[in-house]
C-alpha cells in the first residue's frame, strides 16, 4: 500500500498552512481533528506529512469503494467528455437508468434525485406533508437520538437537542419518542400524526438497530392509523449492513416480514462512492404525489452524478460487496466484542450489522487516562486511534463509529484491530 500512496513532498509547516487558510477564510462550522490530508488510494490516506492512515470511517460511510477507485475515475472522465450538467426540464438517460436499478433493488415505485442527504429528508417531509394536506394531517414523528439532517427541518425532525440550540423556534410538525418502542409510538399519535420516520440503525445516536419486532409493528400501526413509514438509509443504507438497505437485512429470515415495506426511502453517502449525490425513493402508491411544480432541484441527479452512481452500483454487485461487508463486518465485530469481554473496563459493548459497527466505551471518569481531559471518552479514544494511524469516528460521548469502505478486506480489517487493541490494552 506504501507503494501505491507515494508520500507528497514534505514542506515544513504544511499543516499550519493549510489550517491558517481554514481560520482566516473557512466558517468555523466543524470542530476539526489535527489532521490534513493530500491523498489517498484504497482504505487508505496519507497527510501533508506523508504520514499513512487506516480509513475506518470512509468519510462518515461516503467513500464505499475507498479512496481514488479507478472505475470512479474512469467513469467521472468518460461522462465529462459527453455531458456534465442539464437541466432537470429535459430528459437525459443515466437517471433513468440509475432509477431503474434503484427500484429494482427495493419494490416498485419512483426516485427523486439531489444531492446531500438533508435534501433526500427534506423531500420525504414534503411528501407526507402533501400526503396528510387535505386532512389537516401534517405531524411527522421521529425518534430520540435519530439524526436526519442539519437544514432547518432536519434538526426540528432529529431526535438530539444539541443540534437545535441557538436556532429556535424550532420548524413545526415534529416529536420525538424513545426508539425501538412500539408503544410509545402508538401513545404518541395525535389527529396530526401523518407519517413516522425512523432509521434502521440509528448512526449518529451511537449506531443502534431497529428490531425487527419494531419495525413490523410500525408498519401494522402505520396500515392501521393511514400513516407513511418513512426511513432515513442515508447512514444505514446502501449495501453497509450486507443488504442494500438496513430493514431488508434487519428482517431477513423473520416471519411476517416477506411483505414489508416502507412507503419511503432516503438515501445519500455511499450512493456516489464520494461524488454528492442523494436519492428517495417513494412505493408505488404515493409515488405521483409530488406532481410538476412540488419539489424540484437544479442539480439533483446530473449525468454526471449518476454516471459515477451507475459504476458504484456496477462494482458492489460484480464483487459482491454485500457479501463482503457482512463477512468483514462479522470479523471486525467479533475481535471488538473479544476485546470488550478481556477489557470490560474499557469498553462495555459492540453493536451494529455488517460494516456499520459501533464500540462503546466506559464513562470517562472510570478510564484514568480520560478522567482530566476536557474532550469526550470517544474523541479521545479517536484521537489516540489517530496517533496509532487509523481513522474512526466518534457518535456522542462514548461510541467510536467503524464505517470503512465496502470493499475492505480481511487483512486491513485485522490491522485495525489490531491497532485499536494496542490502545484498548494501553488505557487498561
Amino acid at each position: 500500500m506504501k507503494d501505491i500512496i507515494p508520500p507528497p513532498p514534505i514542506i515544513a509547516n504544511q499543516f499550519e498552512t493549510v489550517r491558517e487558510l481554514f481560520q482566516k477564510y473557512v466558517v468555523p462550522s466543524y470542530g476539526r481533528f489535527d489532521l490534513a490530508f493530500a491523498r489517498g488510494a484504497g482504505s487508505f490516506l496519507c497527510d501533508v506529512s506523508g504520514k499513512r492512515y487506516l480509513d475506518l470511517g470512509s468519510g462518515i460511510a461516503v467513500c464505499s469503494l475507498g479512496h481514488a477507485h479507478p472505475e470512479i475515475t474512469e467513469a467521472l472522465i468518460e461522462q465529462s467528455r459527453k455531458m456534465v450538467h442539464i437541466s432537470n426540464l429535459y430528459y437525459h438517460e443515466p437517471q433513468g437508468r440509475l432509477a431503474e436499478q434503484i427500484v429494482r433493488l427495493l419494490a416498485p415505485g419512483k426516485v427523486f434525485f439531489a444531492n446531500s442527504g438533508g435534501e433526500a429528508n427534506e423531500g420525504l417531509f414534503k411528501l407526507a406533508r402533501k400526503f396528510g394536506h387535505d386532512e389537516g394531517r401534517f405531524e411527522i414523528l421521529t425518534a430520540l437520538n435519530s439524526f436526519h439532517g442539519r437544514t432547518l427541518a432536519g434538526i426540528a425532525a432529529t431526535g438530539q437537542d444539541k443540534v437545535k440550540r441557538g436556532f429556535e423556534p424550532m420548524v413545526a410538525g415534529f416529536r420525538h419518542v424513545p426508539f425501538n418502542d412500539l408503544e410509545a409510538m402508538r401513545q404518541a399519535l395525535s389527529p396530526a400524526t401523518v407519517a413516522i420516520l425512523i432509521e434502521g440503525v440509528q448512526g449518529e445516536g451511537g449506531i443502534t438497530p431497529a428490531s425487527p419486532e419494531y419495525l413490523l409493528g410500525l408498519r401494522a400501526l402505520c396500515d392501521e392509523k393511514r400513516l407513511l413509514l418513512l426511513m432515513d438509509g442515508v447512514q444505514c443504507g446502501y449495501f453497509r449492513t450486507g443488504r442494500f438497505q438496513s430493514f431488508q437485512r434487519i428482517l431477513e429470515g423473520v416471519s411476517g416480514a416477506d411483505g414489508f415495506l416502507p412507503d419511503g426511502v432516503s438515501m445519500a453517502k455511499s450512493l456516489g462512492g464520494g461524488f454528492p449525490i442523494s436519492a428517495f425513493w417513494v412505493r408505488a402508491p404515493h409515488a405521483d404525489l409530488l406532481s410538476p411544480g412540488l419539489h424540484a432541484t437544479t442539480f439533483g441527479g446530473t449525468p454526471l452524478a449518476c454516471a459515477v452512481a451507475m459504476k458504484v452500483l456496477e462494482v458492489v454487485g460484480r464483487d459482491r460487496l454485500a457479501d463482503n461487508a457482512r463477512t468483514v463486518g462479522a470479523r471486525l465485530k467479533a475481535g471488538l466484542e473479544n476485546l470488550a469481554r478481556q477489557f470490560p473496563r474499557v469498553l462495555t459493548n459492540v453493536r451494529g450489522l455488517g460494516l456499520m459497527i459501533g464500540f462503546e466505551l466506559a464513562e470517562k471518569e472510570a478510564i484514568p487516562a480520560f478522567a482530566t481531559g476536557p474532550k469526550t471518552a470517544a474523541t479521545q479514544f479517536v484521537d489516540r486511534l489517530h496517533a496509532a494511524g487509523v481513522l474512526t469516528v466518534p457518535a456522542g460521548a462514548r461510541v467510536v463509529r467503524l464505517l470503512p469502505p465496502l470493499n475492505l478486506n480481511r487483512a486491513e480489517a485485522d490491522e485495525g484491530l489490531a491497532i485499536i487493541e494496542r490502545v484498548v490494552r494501553s488505557l487498561a
